[in-house]
This record gives structure tokens, C-alpha cells and sequence, in this order.
């Protein structure tokens, strides 16, 4: 019988940086790394919430840095992966994970709303992608993981600006694999359903509430855990996976968006129509 290896046999001694990771899924992915011996670079634009993350996981295999980051700031974030190249000699996962969701109908939203999304969203993504990828070319090894969303698979409204930008975000992902194989790098993006995080009661516009979208609204009574997805993610970059969808029920729903994509706007539309009466909107 073959054994399964463990996270911390496939991960230990290895280097990450994980933007994002002061709440929510990045903290959760800082500290799974940690527990199977990762040293992570725990960034947040809260300082304060990376380094709650930090000593929380002081007792854990893996040393745990935090560092204030904004990923809007592309010369900060460059800054954070030359320095843990410098101070490790490698890095070997970056976790592109801070994001933001704005919700509510399409044309309330400004043009400054719409910016800050693509800049916190794409450019954030980009912003971790550019100085991070040339290192793991030159090293022959690396692991770049983005988080996206079954948004980015599936659309429907209310959501729009967080639906196109996570849509890029697994465009991107999906076609920098297609070229970072045959330099020995990993791609993944991470496409969950409703995780619990503070996420889900982030604003929105004309009253939108997001919790009451992402959960009742969708017949989900009890949103993804956190720290299980983090540890589907390792173990999706364990063996090389280009997606990690879950859970079933959001597999089931891109697979029937796949087959049926007329079918799939039609039901749209009136889960669309049905959360405007439901939030007033």
C-alpha cells in the first residue's frame, strides 16, 4: 500500500508569502501553512489583524512574519517578494489571495467603486504575479496560488464587478499555467462558494446585504469553513491542480453551466429577480 504524504512532508522548510492574510481565507491559509512548516509572510493592509494572525500561530512548526502590504501598491508588494528571497534564497508559494466584494445593482455603482475592485481584485493579483514568477523561473520550482471564486466560473448579478474581476483572475491563472509548466512552476486558483469570512457581511450598494446573497439566497444554511478549504488548496497544490472548485454542490453548478449555458442565464435572471425582492432592491 502506497502512504499518502502528509502536508508537512510535501511543504516543510519551504517559504510562502500570503497576501490578505490578516481574516478570513488568508488567514487561514497562513496558518495551514505554518502547521506543516511553511515560514509565511503573513501581509495584510491591516497590520494589526497579520500580526494577530502571527502570534497565534507562534506555536506552530512554521515561523510566521507579518508585514503591512497594500497589493494596489505594486512596488510594495515587489518589495515583499525580493525580501524573502533575499532573506531565504527562495520563494516558493505565492498566495495572491487580499480581495474585496461589492455588491448591489450594477448602476449605482461609480466609476471610483469600479477602480478600486479591478485595482484591489486584478491589479492586487498582477501585483503578486510580476515579481514572484520570474524568481520561481529562475529557481526551477514555485507555486503560484490565486484566490478566485465560483464567481469566476458562474456569473449572475448584483455582483458584477467582483464576478468580472475574478473571472479575470482565473483567466489569468488558467493561462500562466499553460506557460510556467515547462519552467516547473504551479498554477492554481482557488474557486470556493461562500466561505465564512468577513467577506460575507462586507458593503454593498442601495442596501445590498451580502450574506443574506451569498447564503439564504442560494439555499446554503452553513457557509464553507475556512480552514477546510486552506487545506484543500495544499493538497491541491500537492498534486498540480488547475482548479480547486468545491464544494460539490459549486462543482455541480459549473459543470451545469458548461452544459447548459442558455439554461444556466435563464435561472440567473430569476435568482437575480428573486434577491431584488427579497433585499428590496
Amino acid at each position: 500500500m502506497v502512504r499518502r504524504r502528509r502536508a508537512s512532508d510535501t511543504f516543510a522548510g519551504r517559504t510562502a508569502i500570503v497576501t490578505g492574510g490578516g481574516s478570513g481565507i488568508g488567514a487561514a491559509f497562513t496558518t495551514a501553512l505554518a502547521t506543516a512548516g511553511v515560514d509565511v509572510a503573513c501581509t495584510d493592509v491591516d497590520l494589526a489583524a497579520a500580526q494577530r494572525v502571527a502570534e497565534a500561530c507562534a506555536a506552530l512548526p512554521g515561523t510566521v512574519g507579518a508585514a503591512h502590504l497594500d497589493v494596489t501598491d505594486a512596488a510594495a508588494v515587489r518589495g515583499i517578494v525580493d525580501s524573502v528571497v533575499e532573506g531565504h534564497g527562495h520563494l516558493d508559494l505565492m498566495f495572491n489571495n487580499a480581495g474585496i466584494a461589492l455588491g448591489g445593482n450594477t448602476e449605482m455603482l461609480t466609476p471610483q467603486q469600479w477602480d478600486t475592485v479591478v485595482d484591489v481584485n486584478i491589479r492586487g493579483v498582477i501585483h503578486g504575479v510580476a515579481p514572484a514568477y520570474p524568481h520561481m523561473i529562475r529557481q526551477g520550482s514555485g507555486h503560484i496560488v490565486n484566490t478566485a471564486s465560483m464567481a469566476g466560473l458562474t456569473a449572475a448579478g448584483l455582483l458584477t464587478s467582483y464576478v468580472m474581476s475574478k473571472h479575470a483572475v482565473v483567466g489569468l491563472s488558467l493561462a500562466l499555467r499553460s506557460e510556467a509548466a515547462a519552467h516547473g512552476v504551479g498554477v492554481l486558483a482557488v474557486c470556493p462558494a461562500a466561505v465564512e469570512t468577513p467577506m460575507l457581511d462586507a458593503d454593498g450598494v442601495g442596501g445590498f446585504d451580502g450574506r443574506t446573497y451569498y447564503l439564504s439566497g442560494q439555499g446554503i444554511s452553513t457557509p464553507y469553513p475556512a480552514a477546510r478549504l486552506a487545506a484543500e488548496t495544499l493538497d491541491a497544490i500537492a498534486r498540480n491542480r488547475p482548479l480547486l472548485v468545491v464544494p460539490v454542490q459549486a462543482r455541480m453548478a459549473w459543470r451545469f453551466s458548461r452544459l447548459a449555458p442558455g439554461l444556466m442565464q435563464t435561472m440567473a435572471a430569476r435568482f437575480v429577480a428573486g434577491q431584488r425582492k427579497r433585499q428590496g432592491l
